[in-house]
Formats: C-alpha cells, sequence, structure tokens
C-alpha cells in the first residue's frame, strides 16, 4: 500500500512515521508513507497556503491553488483522496477493512477553518470524520486512520488473528486479557485460562466478550444480533 499525507506540518508525523506498526510496515515492504509539505506547492515566495475567507469572519482558509497543485501530483489512477473533515462519514472499523483493500490513499489534512469548497467539490473521493468533536487539524485524526487501515493489510502484522481478535473485528469488544503473575496482589487470573483446555477457554473469551459488549455498548450488540439473525437466516 502507498500512502500519501498533504499538510502544512509534517513533522507531526515524525515519531508516528519512525516507531513502532509503521516503521515496520514500511521495514517488511508493505507499505509506502510519504509526507507531503503543502507548503512546497504555493506560488509566492512567502510560500502562503491559507487566506481569509470571501464574506467575512473569523479563521483561514486553505487555498484551493497550492491543494490542487498537491494532489493532481500525488494522484494516480489508483488512488483514493481522502478529507479529514467533521462533515465526513465516522470511521469505524469496517471502514479500515476498506481502505486496507485500496493500493494508493490521499488524506488532506486540513487546518484551520477547512478548505476551499472547490477543493472538496473536484478533487476529493471521501470525506471522513474520526468523532463529533474538532481537532485544529487533520493530522492526527489522518494518523489514527492510517494505522487502523495499514495493521489490516497483509504483511503488516506478524499474525493475522492479532487483528481477526480486536474490538469491533466482529461486532463485539474483545475479552479481558491477563498475563503474568497467575496472582497479584490476592487478585486472581480466571481459572479457565490457566487450565489449558483451547475450547473452553474460547468458550470463556466469546462469553465475556458478548458480556462486555452488551453492558458497554449495547448499540452494538443489537447491531450484532442483527448480523447473526441475518447470516442464520432467522
Amino acid at each position: 500500500m502507498k500512502i500519501d499525507v498533504i499538510t502544512l506540518f509534517p513533522d507531526i508525523f515524525r515519531g508516528f512515521t519512525e516507531e513502532a506498526l509503521i516503521k515496520q510496515a514500511k521495514k517488511r515492504k508493505v507499505l509506502e508513507l510519504n509526507l507531503i509539505n503543502l507548503r512546497d506547492y504555493a506560488s509566492d515566495r512567502h510560500r502562503t497556503c491559507d487566506d481569509a475567507p470571501y464574506g467575512g469572519g473569523a479563521g483561514m482558509v486553505l487555498k484551493c491553488e497550492p491543494l490542487f497543485k498537491a494532489i493532481k501530483a500525488a494522484s494516480t489512477r489508483d488512488s483514493k483522496v481522502i478529507l479529514l473533515s467533521p462533515q465526513g462519514k465516522t470511521f469505524n472499523q469496517k471502514m479500515a477493512g476498506e481502505l486496507a483493500k485500496k493500493k494508493h490513499l490521499v488524506f488532506i489534512c486540513g487546518r484551520y477553518e477547512g478548505v476551499d469548497e472547490r477543493v472538496r467539490e473536484t478533487l476529493v473521493d471521501e470525506e471522513i470524520s474520526i468523532g463529533d468533536f474538532v481537532t485544529a487539524g487533520g493530522e492526527l485524526p489522518a494518523m489514527l486512520m492510517i494505522e487502523a487501515t495499514v495493521r489490516l493489510v497483509k504483511g503488516a502484522i506478524g499474525k493475522k488473528e492479532s487483528y481477526e481478535r480486536d474490538s469491533f473485528y466482529e461486532g463485539l469488544l474483545d475479552w479481558p486479557h491477563f498475563t503474568r503473575p497467575a496472582v497479584y496482589k490476592k487478585m486472581k487470573v480466571p481459572a479457565v485460562l490457566l487450565g489449558g483446555d483451547h475450547a473452553l477457554i474460547q468458550e470463556w473469551r466469546q462469553q465475556q466478550s458478548e458480556k462486555i459488549t452488551k453492558s458497554k455498548r449495547p448499540d452494538l450488540w443489537a447491531l450484532h444480533r442483527k448480523i447473526n439473525k441475518k447470516r442464520s437466516g432467522k
């Protein structure tokens, strides 16, 4: 997978791209991640990428000229151009799986009051939000989406089951996890996990996953039951 990120602040991504999952994905050559400084596509000597909005009002708007140039330079026939925007569809695990199948993603990180509407109307394939709240720019949302997507790309992580048992993958939250020691401050690991019976362990995990989802996310639980009924034909 190739990912290009168009941003005014590429240095924000420095630690993100050189640590943990993203670093390993690049090392395994399953990911090519490029940071594109929007200022490199500005036409004036001050490298100006924003201006006051027509009609007045507070804040600045990212100019269409540098954005058009940057997006055009990054895009190919296989590209999917994504604008991080509060107006977009809310990102979830299903969307991460869909994006993981794409060959090339281009993320546009908005700033200030947003981007010139002509960019949105002409060059953007999809707008995506990470929730009903506002950040200073699209950089942090882009990082969240990239990590959630890249970990589903074949070869990015060691074992497929590492993500197949994640929360949300099958519509349920994850079960409780424990590691050594078996007893800490009189708190014991459930006996079933110590017995070595993998069938019983899996049954316990499934029960816990359902219990937690039902308790903490009744909306997910209702959706999970609806999907299961549909699959079973009931």
